[in-house]
Parts: C-alpha cells; structure tokens; sequence
C-alpha cells in the first residue's frame, strides 16, 4: 500500500509520531508520502494518491482541521483531538524515518515521558503520568547526527536522568532540550553533567511569578555552568495564566538582567489581553528586544 501521512499542524516541526508511523509501514513494505491537510480538505487531485490516509495533531487550536479529516476517513491521533491514543509499542520504539520530512543531521526523540509538577495548564501529567520515567536510550533515535532536539517534558525528573545526561555527552552531539529544563531540579552535579554537554539550545521555564525558587536555582545554574552565552539560556515566561502585566514585565527585565534570554509564552492567546501580546512581539523579536530597552518605549505600530 501507499499511506499518506498528514501533519496536521504544519508547523515548521516535524511530527515525531508520523516519522515513526512512516518508519513502522515502510518496514512492513509499504510506502509513505507526507502531505498537508489542505491536499485532501480543498479536493485537489494527487499524484499517486494513498491508499490510506493517517493523521497526527499536537495542538488544540487545529482541532476543527482533525475533524473535518477525520469526517472524509482519515484516520487522526494526537493530543490537538484526543488523548487516548497512542503508538503501538513496537511503533513507538522504531527509530525515526526522518527522510519524511528530509531531515538529514538532526535527531529527535524523548528519552523520558511523564512530569510529577502536574502544572493545570499542561497536559503531560493527564497524558504521560505523574512520574519522569525512561522510555528510551538516546542510539534509540540517533545515529551519529550532528544535532539533537530532546522532546522531554521533565528530564531532570527522571531517577536515571544523570545516566542520560551522560549518554547525551558521550554523543559529541549539539543538544537542545526544547521542553525545557525544570531549574527546580537543578543540583551541583547534575549542573556538571549538563556542562559537559555541547550546548545548541538550553530551555527554562518560570511559569509563575511567586515561584521564587527559579531565580535562585537560575543564578546557581549561570554561577556553577561557567555558560555565560545568554543566547544559550532561553527561558519561558508564561503570560495570560495567574500573572498580571507587572509580574510578566518583572519576570522579563529580571532574566534579561541576569544574563537569560526571555521568550513570552501566552496561555489562550486569543482572548489574551491586547498589552500581554505586544509584550509578547516585543519580548520574542530579538532584534527589536535588544534595540529597545524599555517596554514603555515599543512602538507595536512599527515593530
């Protein structure tokens, strides 16, 4: 058969679940075609049409797009439409099939499921459990490629995450952990252990302004690391949630004052209030950030 797999949120991230779903058929002798909704939801003809069609959407916002593929017989997964289904496990332990989406130095994969924080605006905790577990060791999504993005909610949470800290150095590999590091799990060693990383990319995250623990396990961190390259310490602000203007600009100035790159993340961003997603064009438009020092002083008509 010839499957089609479509990424329903189209962003510019490949969807692992669809690169191992390719890697599953293509196994068993079939062949795979990545495709965008709009190749079925507008009706126009395809060249060496699918036999099959499966889907995979991540966010809540594309839901109405799952749907309506789901209504024309494509069979949909992920969490933007439910949250009980899941990857055989002999599927979800293949290795990647990254020529889908022509990926060729870049690895992706989680190395742990599961966050103890149960945070009420994040599903991980509903869909994965309360408890950091191992689902996998890092050869099981990466062979030799220069750069790896790590899909885990809460690695640091894991008992064996050291263990993978160190798997993650042996590799010589560029690393991002794109979920984020929970600065509250932070210790001297395992801080030496991230140091020994090559670092692409490290995430934070300080969801709430009273949580003052994050300040302080950020200083340690930037202390002991020795990582002074604030274009390495990303850390997500969470806007729109139980903080008000003056809690997000604080939080913004503060990280930007001790050598952390803020990066504004609105909850419901469209019925947010119209101050919180100018704050956000300005906090996220680096170029702008770094010209203009003061919010007061951001012109949105023009940036």
């Amino acid at each position: 058969m010839h499957i089609g797999l479509i990424d329903i949120d189209s962003h510019n991230f490949p969807n692992l679940c669809l690169m191992k779903l390719s890697a599953s058929f293509k196994d068993q002798g079939h062949t795979t075609a990545l495709l965008k909704p709009d190749d079925l939801l507008k009706g126009e003809p395809l060249f060496n049409r699918p036999d099959k069609y499966y889907g995979a959407v991540v966010f809540q916002e594309n839901k109405d797009i799952a749907v309506q593929l789901a209504q024309i017989g494509v069979i949909v997964g992920g969490t933007g439409i439910m949250m009980d289904t899941v990857l055989l496990q002999e599927t979800e332990t293949m290795y990647p099939d990254y020529d889908l989406y022509g990926i060729k130095n870049t690895a992706y994969g989680f190395l742990t499921r599961g966050c103890p924080r149960h945070c009420p605006f994040c599903i991980v905790g509903d869909k994965e459990g309360l408890k950091s577990g191992k689902v996998a060791d890092l050869s099981q999504f990466w062979k030799g490629q220069r750069y790896i993005k790590l899909l885990d909610p809460n690695l640091l949470a894991c008992e064996q995450h050291e263990d993978l800290l160190k798997q993650l150095a042996a590799s010589g590999a560029w690393v991002d952990f794109t979920q984020g590091l929970d600065a509250r799990l932070l210790t001297d060693k395992n801080i030496d252990l991230i140091s020994q990383l090559k670092i692409k990319m490290l995430h934070f995250a300080w969801d709430s302004p009273k949580d003052k623990t994050v300040k302080t396990a950020l200083l340690k961190f930037k202390k002991r690391s020795g990582i002074h390259d604030f274009r390495k310490l990303k850390v997500y602000v969470l806007c729109n949630y139980w903080s008000n203007h003056e809690q997000d600009l604080y939080r913004v100035y503060w990280l930007r004052d001790n050598g952390y790159d803020p990066y504004v993340m609105i909850y419901d961003k469209r019925h947010a209030p119209q101050e919180t997603r100018y704050l956000q064009r300005w906090v996220n438009n680096k170029r702008i950030f770094r010209q203009i020092i003061d919010f007061q002083d951001y012109d949105y008509k023009v940036g």
